[in-house]
């Protein structure tokens, strides 16, 4: 549990100061000059750690095409795990490692381990981004949980002072300026066996964009991205679309979507689309709110920003995420292959969400780890309302070079209950994403999705 955790003296300080809940004021000006000196522009560590576990950031450089590429790194290609924790040595290792990790190797002792590789801090955002998330450290302000507000086109808080603040750099952060990407997945069963669907998405980003005259900004009722999916398999649910305006707020003010069911051939708008209601097409496998590991509205938790912790996560994790590897090889019995993973140490912001009494979900609480040098969410521990831990989600980072950015795909979510998981973001057996394509407006809107379905 999260009270158990080890921290450091400026994580406690973190915790002392930043545990409450009311509207964030923006950083000083002596703050904000860290950033780009001993912190990273986007607010990491610079340097490394004490013991030399973690390195020192150092930023790759931009290449590669925009399309028609899967992320790669020859420099770590040919590497070997360091040491292997299992269900034998894990306390060893326990102060680093997430509650649900050390749920897997308790229950799977025979099979379930981790492979742990030297540690690699090359992820690297374009100059524009870095710029505008230095200026956004002394303008950006956070309203609540669900209304920011002073943001433009980079990581909005890149010295947090909230739990929520860590969610929303992971919600806007730069993944280009649209991409056209497949989202494969797969149910699997306690034997292995599975199912995929295939999905195609076209998203155009508003906010952390670089091609826009004048990019918005964040705030409640503003597209900061649109998103369109397409399920092309199996047949029985091929056809649907799902349409979304994504925004921040809450309410009239938020998330606008619809959803063309081929069965009723039109499109609806799609109130649903949001919280614990399940993802169409994933058997209840998947909640809207754990698309792209989280991406809910945040009115209905509570946020409390725990500290920062040195914790193996999945990094540059180019083996599980691309070519050769196929799906069969992923899919093994109780969780994925064990051999495909690639951990390394890491320092990650913790933040815990705790749902609020008068405001329904189906997790009471949720422990969120996320990479300080990218923002992305890269595992969370998920408790029911009995404090159990019923849902852990895994996300295996990947670096892409090629639009200095990185994401996580493959994503986990263990069933802990039924001993089954849910594997999306996969791309393995089809294209890479397409960082080259652009959408109009128009392109995006229900009456075009209603018009294209309809061919």
């Amino acid at each position: 549990m999260i009270s158990k955790m080890k921290l450091t003296v400026p994580a406690l300080l973190v915790t002392a100061m930043f545990a409450s809940h009311g509207a964030n004021a923006k950083v000083s000006a002596e703050e904000a000059a860290r950033l780009g000196k001993d912190l990273t522009p986007i607010g990491a560590e610079r340097a490394g750690n004490k013991d030399g576990t973690i390195p020192e950031w150092t930023p790759a450089k931009q290449h590669g095409a925009l399309k028609g590429e899967y992320p790669s790194d020859s420099e770590i290609a040919g590497e070997k795990p360091l040491f292997t924790i299992t269900s034998q040595n894990m306390a060893e290792y326990g102060d680093k490692l997430t509650e649900g990790h050390k749920e897997l190797l308790r229950r799977f002792p025979d099979s379930y381990k981790m492979n742990v590789y030297k540690t690699h801090r090359k992820v690297n955002f374009p100059e524009k981004i870095k710029e505008e998330t230095v200026k956004n450290a002394t303008r950006a302000e956070l309203e609540g949980v669900d209304n920011p507000k002073g943001a433009f086109v980079g990581f909005p808080f890149p010295i947090p002072k909230s739990g929520a603040e860590p969610i929303w750099n992971h919600r806007v952060k730069w993944r280009g300026n649209a991409l056209r990407r497949y989202n494969n997945q797969m149910i699997v069963q306690q034997d292995g066996s599975f199912t995929v669907t295939k999905i195609v998405e076209d998203v155009k980003f508003y906010y952390s964009n670089l091609t826009e005259e004048n990019p918005p900004e964040l705030k409640p009722g503003v597209d900061f991205l649109r998103y369109l999916s397409e399920t092309i398999s199996p047949p029985r649910i091929a056809g649907t679309y799902i349409l979304v305006h994504e925004k921040a707020g809450f309410g009239t003010e938020g998330r606008a979507a619809w959803l063309y069911a081929p069965v009723l051939k039109r499109i609806r708008r799609a109130p649903a689309v949001c919280c614990d209601n399940p993802y169409e097409g994933t058997d209840g496998h998947q909640f809207y709110d754990q698309v792209d590991m989280y991406n809910g509205v945040l009115e209905r938790f509570s946020w409390k920003l725990v500290g920062k912790r040195e914790m193996y996560i999945p990094y540059n994790s180019y083996k599980i995420a691309t070519p050769p590897t196929k799906y069969s090889d992923i899919a093994a019995p109780n969780h994925v292959n064990p051999e495909l993973p690639r951990y390394e140490l890491h320092r990650v912001w913790v933040v815990e969400a705790e749902n609020k009494p008068d405001q329904r979900h189906t997790f009471k609480k949720r422990t969120i780890y996320l990479d300080e040098d990218s923002w992305n969410i890269v595992a969370i521990d998920d408790y029911d309302h009995q404090d159990k831990l019923t849902q852990f989600q895994e996300g295996h980072l990947v670096p892409y070079y090629n639009i200095l950015a990185a994401t996580t795909h493959c994503e986990v979510i263990y069933h802990l209950n039924s001993g089954r998981y849910f594997v999306t973001a996969m791309i393995n057996e089809d294209e890479p994403y397409d960082a080259s394509v652009s959408y109009t407006d128009n392109d995006l809107e229900a009456n075009t999705v209603q018009k294209k379905a309809s061919k």
